[in-house]
């Protein structure tokens, strides 16, 4: 958390210094992000992040040079290999995750059902279980028909998939209050017949055991689950936004609640986990880790322009082809 944290503040520094040309900030939402990632097993499972997961990222192993590229805009997606680190590149449509995770993880019971030759929900009574797929979405997204599409469509065919909520507070400029009916997301899931928790966002070890409880839920075979972390956005929507806008700096202090961060190191140093010569430790290797990122970010060179139509479709149609051909013959003219 603590390098996630150096991470996500020095992006916005970058930006600021014209290194990254936008950057979506996730201060305050480490703890949702790095305990609901390590609820996961990356050997199996798979993430679908949206623009805002640095932090799911991050715990994942995802090299974060190829992380960032995306918001250098070097690369649409992201360099990294999604199908060997198991994160889906970055989503830029809000809720589009959603979907993704629902076709993936179904995809997991027709391949379970294949190999069993029997009910889809078979392979619940092996060791091991199923994949499990967590998608990433905040309290505005919710508000997206693609959601409600996903919930139903996962709840039908119970799909192993966990839709994990970072209520932050805001859709951008707008409190959650006026654009959930409902008081919260999590109330939606008994519409669906899917269980759903609210846990604290900014107790790491909270959000960790509800996500651990609702990935096993998936694995074994009853279907989908809901995990909302309520949380806070304690910067901008993006860095192109300004809270001020919409909220005053005293508004902002007061219903944050306490930093996930100050929070978790507080219970290490209480329950005598680390000391706190090993966490001046940790900061100092965060520190170090975010200026080796800068460095690898600002060393990335542009990407072939060809790719733009490469890797379009699997197989190339007539006009992707025509399209390539006259881009080449202008680039190359130039």
């Amino acid at each position: 958390m603590t390098a996630v944290r150096q991470l996500d503040v020095a992006a916005i520094s970058w930006q600021r210094q014209g290194i990254l040309p936008a950057y979506a900030p996730e201060l305050g939402q480490e703890a949702a992000q790095v305990g609901s990632a390590l609820a996961l097993d990356p050997a199996r499972d798979f993430a679908f992040p949206t623009y805002r997961e640095l932090g799911v990222a991050r715990a994942f192993g995802v090299d974060m040079v190829e992380y960032m590229s995306t918001h250098k805009a070097t690369w649409h997606g992201g360099l990294w290999d999604a199908a060997a680190t198991h994160l889906a590149p970055i989503q830029a449509v809000v809720a589009g995750s959603v979907l993704h995770a629902v076709g993936w993880a179904h995809g997991q019971t027709l391949e379970a059902r294949s190999a069993a030759n029997g009910p889809a929900n078979s392979a619940a009574g092996s060791a091991d279980g199923l994949p499990v797929a967590i998608t990433y979405l905040g309290d505005g997204a919710s508000s997206q028909g693609d959601v409600h599409e996903a919930m139903n469509f996962a709840a039908v065919f119970k799909a192993p998939v966990v839709f994990f909520v970072q209520n932050n507070g805001w859709a951008i400029s707008v409190p959650t209050e006026k654009q959930v009916a409902g008081g919260s997301v999590a109330a939606r899931g008994a519409g669906y017949g899917i269980p759903a928790v609210q846990v604290d966002g900014n107790d790491a070890a909270a959000v960790l055991e509800a996500t651990r409880r609702a990935v096993a839920h998936a694995r074994a075979g009853h279907g989908p689950a809901i995990v909302e972390a309520m949380t806070y956005r304690r910067g901008p929507h993006a860095t192109s936004d300004d809270p001020g806008r919409y909220r005053s700096l005293d508004e902002e202090r007061e219903d944050a609640g306490a930093d996930p961060i100050a929070r978790l190191r507080e219970r290490i140093l209480a329950e005598g986990v680390a000391t706190e010569a090993a966490l001046a430790e940790a900061d100092a290797a965060a520190a170090a880790e975010a200026e080796a990122l800068r460095l690898g970010v600002i060393a990335l060179g542009p990407r072939p322009g060809a790719e733009m139509f490469d890797l379009v479709f699997q197989e190339p149609t007539d006009e992707l082809k025509r399209q390539k051909a006259a881009w080449r013959e202008e680039s190359e003219h130039e």
